[in-house]
C-alpha cells in the first residue's frame, strides 16, 4: 500500500486484510509503516520463517494449476510428506470433484467510499450452493479460535465474498489449514451468516471512517495517529515507541509478532 498519504494523486486507497488488523490494533504503527513507509528491522529467524511461508504458498498454488511439483518434493522428504498430507485432508474435507469451480490465489475487490477493499484467497472453491475459502498458515494451530474470527482476514474474506457473488452468507465458509513440519496439518472453519456480515459491515464502516479522519488530521493538520487508551497493556507495538531500539529484538522474539509478520505475506503469483 504505497503513498496512502498521497491520496490526491489517486482515486481510491487500497486496503487489504494486514492494514486493516494494524490500524485496528495500533494507529501509530499503521502511520509508521503505511504512512511514513517506515519498518521493523527483520531477524534472520523471523527471515526464515517468512522465506519458508512464501515457498509453501507457492507449492499450494503450483499443485492446484495443475504444474508437477515431484521434482520440488523428492528433494526433501519431510516437506514431501507433508504435502501430501495436506492434500489428501483437504480433498476429504472439501468437495474437490469435477462438479466444482477453484481457483488458486485468487483476488477479490469492492469499492468502499474512498477505499478499495482486496483481498487474495489461497483457493477458493465454487460449487452450485456453496463457496468455500481455504487459507494456508505455515505455523501451528493455535488455541484461540475467537482470536482468528476477530481477526481481519477471516472478517474481511468472508465479506468480499458475500459482497462480490450471488452466494448468501450462510453459504460461505473460510477453513484455514495449518503446516508445520513435522505435525500432521489441521485446520479451523469458519461458517458465515447474516448476522455476522451486518456485525462485519458496522464495524468496516466505523474502521474506515477512523481512516478517513487520521489521514485529514495527518495531511491537514499534521496530527499523529492516536495510540488507544488500552495500548499500553494489549498493543505488541507500544514500547517500540517509548524505547531504545533494544526493544525490536525483544519483540522479534515474541511469538505473536512472529504470527503477525507470517499472516502478511504477499502471495506471489506464479
Amino acid at each position: 500500500m504505497n503513498n496512502i498519504n498521497d491520496s490526491e494523486n489517486q482515486s481510491l486507497i487500497r486496503l487489504s486484510q494486514g492494514q486493516l488488523n494494524l490500524l485496528e490494533m495500533c494507529p501509530p504503527q499503521f502511520q509508521r509503516i503505511y504512512l511514513e513507509q517506515l519498518s521493523l528491522p527483520i531477524s534472520p529467524d523471523v527471515q526464515e520463517n517468512l522465506l519458508w511461508g512464501n515457498q509453501f504458498h507457492q507449492l499450494m498454488q503450483q499443485h492446484f494449476l495443475d504444474l508437477p511439483l515431484d521434482s520440488i518434493l523428492n528433494m526433501d522428504q519431510e516437506l514431501k510428506k507433508i504435502v501430501q498430507s495436506l492434500l489428501n485432508s483437504v480433498n476429504e474435507q472439501h468437495d474437490l470433484s469435477s462438479h466444482s469451480w477453484r481457483e488458486a490465489e485468487h483476488s477479490r475487490s469492492l469499492e468502499k467510499g474512498n477505499y478499495l477493499l482486496t483481498a487474495i484467497y489461497d483457493l477458493l472453491i465454487i460449487h452450485e450452493n456453496k463457496a468455500q475459502i481455504l487459507d494456508w498458515k505455515t505455523y501451528l494451530k493455535p488455541q484461540d479460535k475467537q482470536k482468528i474470527a476477530n481477526n481481519w482476514q477471516t472478517k474481511l474474506y468472508l465479506y468480499l465474498l458475500a459482497e462480490t457473488s450471488n452466494y448468501l452468507p450462510e453459504q460461505i465458509s473460510m477453513t484455514y489449514w495449518f503446516v508445520k513440519i513435522p505435525h500432521e496439518p489441521e485446520c479451523l472453519t469458519f461458517q458465515y451468516n447474516q448476522q455476522l456480515h451486518q456485525k462485519t459491515t458496522l464495524q468496516l464502516e466505523n474502521l474506515l471512517t477512523n481512516i478517513d479522519n487520521y489521514l485529514l488530521d495527518v495531511n491537514q493538520n499534521n496530527i499523529d495517529l492516536p495510540h488507544h487508551k488500552t495500548c499500553e497493556s494489549n498493543c505488541p507495538y507500544h514500547q517500540s515507541f517509548f524505547s531504545d531500539d533494544s526493544y525490536f529484538n525483544d519483540l522479534e522474539e515474541d511469538n505473536n509478532y512472529l504470527l503477525l509478520m507470517i499472516d502478511e505475506i504477499e502471495e506471489i503469483s506464479i
